[in-house]
């Protein structure tokens, strides 16, 4: 972990504008800012921007005030919200500008319109570190876990952590995907609820292991 945080860190000291635009993005966590300040009090350009940028908070405007030589002032006009169509199509140009590390980096560190985007990422590393972002929430996981266009190694990192693996919906929809290894989805169906498992054994879209193993717990449970 201090390696990865090391890692994040060279990258964030030479960070392009683009990714730095995204990282800030509307961001109401300050450490985000203090980091980007700390590995760039060379680099006049950035913290220049930061500076001028609307989304950056005045408790670290002020703070920039000691590195640059600039008035520190609040910007006259604040950003207005776009649409959300053109937010998205914004952010989705900035991205495709971005080299393989820096999708990378904000994979890690991005906010959720980034994490969707970068999921469908045609580089694998990519979307695999999505999974690996603090921020990612359950709700975002369960909808991966629905996915029939992500790839089963997104699926079997999903089954890898074991929080998720807590998490119902989580594991019904790993069960019901196609997608995901037969292997995987077959020890599964044993955590399933009977009027789940009655559901699936008549559902054409899983495979037949599935559908035989959720038949016979159907079975054995009824037995009882």
């Amino acid at each position: 972990m201090d390696e990865d945080k090391k890692l994040i860190g060279l990258d964030l000291s030479t960070a392009s504008k683009d990714v730095i635009e995204l990282l800030i993005e509307e961001t109401i966590d300050d450490a985000i800012f203090e980091e980007i300040i700390s590995v760039n009090k060379n680099r006049p350009d950035i913290l220049n921007f930061l500076v001028e940028h609307p989304d950056t908070p005045d408790r670290i405007r002020q703070q920039l005030s000691h590195y640059v030589h600039l008035p520190v002032k609040k910007p006259e006009v604040a950003k207005g919200r776009k649409p959300p169509e053109e937010r998205a199509q914004s952010i989705l140009q900035r991205l495709q500008k971005l080299t393989v590390s820096e999708r990378i980096l904000l994979a890690l560190r991005g906010n959720k319109e980034v994490r969707t985007m970068l999921l469908r990422d045609t580089n694998k590393e990519v979307v695999m570190t999505v999974l690996d972002n603090p921020k990612i929430t359950e709700t975002e996981i369960e909808i991966l876990a629905k996915s029939r266009s992500v790839s089963d190694e997104v699926l079997r990192k999903i089954t890898k952590k074991r929080e998720w693996m807590k998490n119902y919906a989580i594991i019904s929809s790993l069960v019901t995907n196609p997608k995901t290894p037969s292997g995987i989805a077959v020890k599964l169906v044993s955590e399933l609820k009977t009027r789940d498992l009655a559901i699936i054994e008549k559902n054409r879209n899983v495979s037949e292991g599935v559908r035989a193993m959720a038949k016979k717990l159907v079975r054995a449970r009824k037995a009882h």
